[in-house]
């Protein structure tokens, strides 16, 4: 089998590159391919310096995914990025698109960081229950303090080239056409003296700050103190400051090993599984491209999506012509949608109880609150659905496909007929939901309620607690 990471010299530099679209996720066969590609760059005499590099449109964008809820397989990533960092020749990482999670802890065992414009970097574990598991919270204190760390570790946000260069998280933004042509600058540096490597773990701990310690513990426990994981971050952290790299190691792993036996991080997870691919419909063949739609009437709706239709290679107009594909009418629209079109009636969760005689060949439900809609199958086909579904995508509106009837509006009305105990009203919906078949995924009716009705995401979602026996808190 090809491995997914590649070694050769250019010119006194060896090059590591990472090959495995289309996020370049740190699978084994990566993890396994990087310590063998560190392992032949230090024994390969014409090589002064290591690059490493990935391919195509992203450095590592963070786990692979397939990996999740199964046993680690050897080597684990602490075990790579420790490679790394015991380089003899100094790694020069150079970062593009996003480095993310263990993609960012990977350039953190390295010697040097350049990136490109336009990179964002970050370590956003803490969204999936999680903490940075591979080292990131003790070497990301030691370039950029611990108040820094705290910060982009506790929010999981992501920081630009630029904020990630002042932070010291970065050595250089560089201006050049590929990563490639980075790294081979910013190594060709590295040989002729004009910048020099550090091995960030030998760095001396950062300057304990207790005042921004606690006062990110108030702040987590004023804004979010059922979820569990932000508190391990924020001691994690702390623990960098007060002893050698291998302590605070021990202790970020023994953090992390609690993460991971947290329910908590199995209902993230599972949230995170839910919002992947929600528009997605199955069986349904090679859509046709919806390129031309009409809006009729008047909604909020509108003026967002033609803020994206030009980028999205959509046209959108206000009046239906012979080359409208469908039309999308408000309520009250007094335009007719030409019978050629096919036609989706915009609705709110509460209009949509009974879709039966609406006459459209799809609805698409839109909460009042949250980015998340809900695309309704009438009579329309699989196919027709989804060219729709796609169309809205690429118009950067979130959306969830259904069938026969909306989960949104059932969600809806069970809360308002049980206001004091919203989240057990979704939970006793969400069973009823499911026996209907209107979700084409169980999952999809968690999506919604997370996103539409502030179901807490740590949770799963109500589909996901009533078939554990469990209960919204």
């Amino acid at each position: 089998m090809t491995s997914p990471v590649t070694y050769q010299c250019q010119d006194g530099i060896g090059v590591i590159s990472i090959d495995n679209p289309p996020v370049n996720a740190l699978g084994q066969a990566v993890r396994q391919g990087l310590m063998d590609a560190v392992v032949q760059g230090n024994g390969d005499p014409d090589a002064l310096v290591l690059v490493l590099v990935a391919r195509g449109r992203t450095f590592i964008a963070g786990a692979d995914i397939r990996e999740f809820g199964k046993p680690p397989q050897a080597p684990i990533l602490p075990e790579v990025i420790a490679c790394l960092e015991s380089s003899a020749k100094p790694i020069v990482a150079s970062l593009h698109g996003t480095a993310l999670g263990g993609g960012l802890e990977v350039a953190l065992g390295c010697q040097l960081r350049v990136a490109l414009p336009g990179t964002k970097v970050g370590l956003p574990e803490v969204k999936l229950g999680l903490l940075p598991g591979a080292g990131g919270t003790q070497r990301l204190p030691r370039l950029a303090g611990i108040e820094a760390a705290l910060d982009l570790i506790t929010s999981g946000r992501f920081a630009s080239a630029e904020e990630a260069l002042e932070l010291g998280i970065v050595d250089a933004v560089l201006e050049f056409g590929s990563p490639l042509e980075a790294g081979l600058a910013a190594a060709r540096d590295v040989i002729d003296g004009r910048r020099t490597p550090r091995v960030t773990g030998e760095l001396p701990p950062p300057t304990a700050n207790h005042a921004a310690v606690e006062r990110y513990r108030a702040k987590l426990t004023a804004e979010v103190p059922e979820l569990f994981s932000p508190f391990r971050c924020v001691d994690a952290i702390a623990a960098s400051s007060e002893g050698s790299l291998a302590e605070g190691l021990s202790r970020e792993r023994a953090l992390f090993v609690a993460c991971m036996d947290s329910p908590q991080r199995a209902g993230l997870i599972h949230a995170f599984f839910a919002a992947r691919a929600p528009h997605k419909v199955p069986d349904a063949g090679e859509a046709p491209a919806v390129t031309r739609m009409a809006l009729l009437g008047e909604h909020p709706l509108f003026k967002r999506l033609k803020a994206k239709a030009e980028r999205a290679g959509i046209e959108l107009s206000d009046s239906p012509d012979a080359d409208t594909q469908a039309c999308l009418l408000a309520p009250g629209a007094d335009t007719a949608c030409p019978a050629h079109c096919l036609r989706i009636a915009l609705l709110s969760p509460s209009e949509a109880e009974d879709l039966d005689t609406i006459g459209s060949a799809m609805a698409l439900i839109v909460p009042s609150e949250g980015g998340m809609a809900e695309l309704v199958a009438l009579s329309a086909g699989p196919d027709q659905q989804q060219a729709v579904a796609n169309a809205l995508k690429a118009l950067r509106q979130g959306v969830v496909v259904s069938r026969r009837g909306s989960l949104l509006a059932a969600l809806d009305k069970a809360i308002r007929d049980n206001r004091p105990n919203p989240h057990a009203a979704m939970d006793a919906a969400s069973l009823m939901l499911a026996s209907r078949g209107w979700a084409y995924r169980d999952s999809d009716i968690d999506l919604l309620a997370i996103e539409a009705f502030d179901y807490p995401r740590h949770l799963g979602g109500p589909h996901r607690q009533a078939t554990l026996g469990g209960h919204a808190s």
